[in-house]
């Protein structure tokens, strides 16, 4: 049976085509378990933090004896201290018998909890284990933020780390290592249970190691999984090529890249247009495997969607990035930052705050422009009749335009010109968005927006359209000089672009013009 792209639970390579992480792991057994590192693989959702722990495990089995636990499903451990170091116990006492632990050890460890002193029962058991075993023991424990209670679990953490200092000291013995991995930060954990306040930077785990692991998956680690896919069904694909447009979408998020892949083999290969796998592992296939995914629903957008209603300045400040420009200068230490970044939504991309990656950065352009328009429900008779747009099959990118200048003059005519000056660029997107849906994909060009300027990127099937936006108060193409607009088309490997100018000059002349610059025709739209 050939291999396939996991999307949901753990990888495992004998069942699924996966980046080869042994590096990873590697360097994770050897710069943190070999030094007796207690550290958080703190990750946003679905970004292989379960799938790492498994290989972990299986990479220090031989060495180590590994306690892997789950919070996923643990609800009844945090009703009480007491409940909760029972429960503890039983739950391991289970791991260390599947995994042979002599008979004497187990007994011990099996002894009852202490009602009046649960804790210090509990931290018993854990020295007892420790200092009898043959091997030094590992305790490894995910989800650790579905606990309904955290203030059971950072009293347990408190523990840990008491016993980890005192461990430096000589005055006891316990794990070599332990791991925890979720989504929130140990000190956010307060955020899960209470979205929205200010976060409070009190934690008991401060004796954690920075994990500096980079667990992206970059387009050369990409490429080698694909090679596996390829030896399976030859399929002819340029592996570097599309491993590289995987890569600029998703900037190496695991779910995104596997999801991808995965749209590609089993939704793509077979649909219309793309006959077969050899039709689908092309450019054309990328997209439209695209274009699924961002109509989708999954798990990813769903939590990102109620993330970013739970934290309603994180949702402005994006809004604020991708409609605005905005600049807004990077610090980790900042909350809203920094929960941006816990969840995956945000990057320091040179020391400037940046949506993380094209797939979040487009899914929540699409989510902001549906809330828009819905409110305004001003859209539908403009781009409900495709078409006049759509022609043998082909995007009629000048009648999407010409149609844009009636629609904007009708609409927004007489609107405040501070308003439009805020909002030129919304509008339009809520204009081309339902023309091209379905059809067609669009991402903004982050290198060049800015608070004046944004560059819209428009695939339609073999077409691709370059559509600058800008706040112009003069010429605007001539602003960028000649060579500079020659040189960005040569760059697109295209020969026309498309200048859309909002104008807020008393005098402006609106309508569209043609202009040729070095063989490179711009047709400029002024509104």
């Amino acid at each position: 049976m050939p291999k396939s792209f996991n999307i949901t639970g753990v990888c495992i390579p004998e069942l699924h085509y996966m980046v080869n992480t042994q590096d990873r792991i590697k360097d994770i057994a050897t710069n943190y378990i070999a030094n007796g590192c207690y550290f958080t693989i703190n990750r946003a959702r679905q970004f292989g933090k379960t799938t790492t722990l498994y290989l972990l495990e299986k990479y220090l089995k031989k060495q180590y004896i590994i306690i892997r636990l789950s919070f996923e499903i643990a609800d009844e451990l945090f009703n009480s201290l007491y409940s909760f170091a029972k429960g503890l116990v039983y739950i391991i006492y289970n791991e260390l018998k599947n995994q042979g632990i002599d008979k004497n050890i187990l007994d011990k460890w099996n002894q009852p909890v202490s009602h009046e002193f649960p804790f210090n029962s509990l931290s018993r058991h854990i020295t007892e284990l420790c200092k009898n075993s043959n091997k030094k023991i590992i305790l490894m424990i995910d989800e650790i933020d579905k606990s309904p209670d955290n203030q059971i679990f950072l009293s347990f953490l408190g523990l840990l780390r008491n016993k980890y200092l005192e461990q430096q000291q000589q005055r006891d013995t316990t794990f070599q290592s332990v791991i925890l991995a979720g989504v929130y930060d140990i000190k956010n954990l307060k955020l899960k249970l209470h979205p929205g306040e200010e976060p409070k930077y009190n934690s008991p785990w401060n004796i954690a190691s920075d994990f500096m692991v980079d667990m992206c998956f970059y387009p050369e680690e990409i490429s080698d999984m694909l090679s596996m896919y390829e030896e399976d069904f030859h399929t002819g694909m340029d592996i570097k090529n599309i491993s590289s447009l995987i890569y600029e979408y998703t900037c190496g998020y695991p779910y995104m890249v596997s999801r991808i892949c995965f749209l590609i083999d089993k939704y793509v290969a077979g649909s219309n247009g793309f006959p077969g796998k050899k039709e689908a592992w092309t450019k054309p296939g990328f997209l439209k495997a695209i274009r699924i995914f961002l109509q989708d629903s999954n798990t990813l957008f769903d939590d990102m969607s109620k993330k970013l209603d739970e934290f309603p300045v994180l949702k402005e400040r994006i809004s604020d990035i991708l409609f605005y420009g905005a600049q807004y200068t990077f610090e980790a230490n900042s909350p809203i930052i920094n929960i941006g970044i816990m969840f995956g939504f945000l990057k320091n991309s040179g020391n400037l705050v940046a949506v993380a990656n094209r797939i979040f950065e487009t899914k929540i352009y699409n989510i902001l422009l549906s809330e828009k328009e819905l409110a305004q429900g001003t859209m539908q008779r403009y781009t409900d009749n495709r078409k006049e747009f759509i022609q043998d099959g082909k995007l009629n990118m000048h009648i999407v335009m010409e149609k844009f200048l009636e629609y904007y003059e009708e609409i927004f005519g007489n609107t405040n010109e501070k308003f439009l000056e805020n909002e030129g660029r919304r509008i339009f997107l809520m204009y081309l968005r339902p023309i091209i849906n379905g059809s067609g994909n669009y991402y903004i060009e982050a290198q060049t927006r800015d608070q004046t300027r944004t560059d819209v990127i428009v695939d339609y099937g073999e077409q691709r359209f370059i559509i600058e936006m800008k706040l112009w108060h003069g010429n605007a193409y001539n602003k960028r000089g000649e060579e500079q607009l020659a040189g960005y088309l040569d760059f697109y490997k295209q020969d026309i672009e498309y200048l859309l100018s909002f104008n807020f000059n008393k005098n402006k002349k609106t309508g569209i013009k043609e202009i040729t610059i070095n063989n490179k025709k711009i047709i400029e739209i002024v509104v």
